[in-house]
């Protein structure tokens, strides 16, 4: 019995720092869970960094789209160069974003027109704690890589173009500049806060700051370049050139389509709400509205004017009301969205030719797509968007146009004078592949 109690105490004695210490833990881990965020503080946050990093992987998946729409609209002797331009442009606009461009865009403090600031931008630590994140916005990283896919975008538009008679290295050098100073400069005039957003001009996903910009850039230069050999007679006909690959050129829409889910749907910029995450699905519905009715107003105008449905025209048609609807895509209804869209087809089918009767050339439709479209787009952000004006819209599509247009015509008669921008005759007519890369897309075929 004595040892029994002698047992008893000394196990009870030797509990006491045991339960002690529980003691201390309980303490510690109730003020850990004190200290920690609730979903409620993190839940924007992760959400909306959520959100640009799955639009952003949509919108780079749209170089693929561009990359493919080119290679099967060119002639199978260039498809090549339109391959190389295209990894080149984008890996470019990945390089001058980070140095120079996002810093320019998002400046911070500046006086709304221009500011050269940011070089190099950095993103958040390794292991980032909440108690130090922007917890009211995105990670920095998130932005940055959404933003990106914008600036490549405008690149890409200026490709197709210009394809089938320019050197490669001149139109790799106007992409520097393109993507490190003049894009992000127009664009921070509305996204970076500048003068524009002052003013009340509105561009949800870029019909303007994007299409429009990558647009005006792409007529400064088919200007300067002039139109490839033989495609205008001298009795005034337009002489056919067909692509190489409708069925590139089809997928190639497809996927510019589901990239454009991205682009639009991103930029709602939040997804830490029920409404945000609601507007975010109504975005989705009226982008994909806009660009079936696009493509089937092209689809039905063509069959009316040619006999004969034309599938180029189509598949621009869809772009076009992509781009139509991409200035306004949140609120409008889907039969907003789909008149809209509709008529971005029909500004395609109409001025194709008469870019040809200007002796314009568009190898791809770029121009009428992306500059004509966009304006269009940009002028009907008024019909549903309330606190928006027409002047306005109009003022600010023109201010963007100009600078973009007069600089890029600048750039290019700067390196046409330098070091020239359009290759020989005989490498025109070759085809770049050889001439330029030594190297063709289709071997084993005669070229076309």
């Amino acid at each position: 019995m004595q040892l029994n109690k002698t047992l008893t105490l000394g196990l009870a004695l030797a509990m006491v720092p045991l339960v002690g210490f529980a003691q201390e833990t309980v303490v510690v881990v109730e003020d850990a869970e004190a200290a920690a965020p609730t979903f409620d503080e993190i839940g924007p946050y992760l959400m909306t960094t959520l959100l640009f990093l799955i639009g952003g992987f949509l919108v780079f998946w749209m170089a693929a789209g561009f990359a493919m729409l080119e290679a099967g609209l060119v002639r199978s002797k260039n498809v090549t160069t339109q391959l190389t331009k295209n990894i080149a442009l984008f890996s470019i606009a990945g390089i001058m974003y980070w140095l120079i461009g996002y810093g320019i865009m998002y400046p911070g403090d500046f006086n709304g027109y221009f500011a050269l600031q940011g070089w190099f931008t950095e993103l958040e630590p390794v292991g980032l704690a909440a108690a130090d994140a922007d917890l009211g916005y995105a990670s920095v990283a998130s932005d940055f890589f959404f933003q990106l896919m914008f600036c490549a975008t405008t690149a890409s538009i200026v490709s197709g173009t210009l394809a089938e008679r320019i050197k490669l290295w001149p139109f790799l050098i106007f992409v520097v500049v393109l993507t490190g100073f003049i894009y992000p400069i127009e664009a921070s005039w509305q996204w970076g806060g500048g003068w524009l957003s002052e003013m009340g001009f509105s561009d949800f996903a870029g019909s303007t700051l994007v299409h429009a910009a990558g647009g005006f850039a792409a007529l400064a230069g088919a200007i300067v370049l002039g139109p490839r050999l033989g495609k205008y007679a001298k009795d005034g006909r337009v002489i056919p050139m067909p692509g190489s690959n409708l069925a590139l050129a089809t997928l190639g829409t497809f996927i510019l389509w589901l990239g454009w889910f991205g682009f639009n749907g991103g930029s709602q910029l939040a997804a830490g709400t029920v409404g945000d995450i609601t507007d975010v699905g109504r975005i989705f519905a009226n982008t994909n509205m806009a660009a079936s009715a696009g493509a089937v107003a092209a689809l039905i105008l063509t069959q009316v004017m040619y006999k004969k449905v034309d599938l180029t025209m189509v598949l621009n048609g869809a772009l076009a009301g992509l781009v139509s609807i991409t200035a306004g895509p949140l609120d409008p209804s889907l039969f907003g969205a789909l008149w809209i869209g509709a008529i971005g087809g029909v500004i395609v089918v109409f001025a194709v030719p008469m870019l040809d009767k200007m002796k314009i050339d568009d190898v791809v439709g770029a121009i009428p797509v992306h500059l004509l479209a966009g304006l269009w787009g940009t002028l009907a952000v008024p019909f549903y968007t309330d606190g928006t004006s027409f002047v306005t819209q109009f003022i600010g599509f023109a201010s963007i146009g100009i600078f973009v247009f007069v600089v890029s015509i600048v750039v290019w008669f700067i390196l046409k004078a330098t070091m020239g921008i359009r290759v020989s005759e005989e490498a025109e007519i070759a085809g770049l592949d050889t001439t330029e890369l030594g190297m063709e897309a289709y071997p084993e075929f005669a070229r076309g």
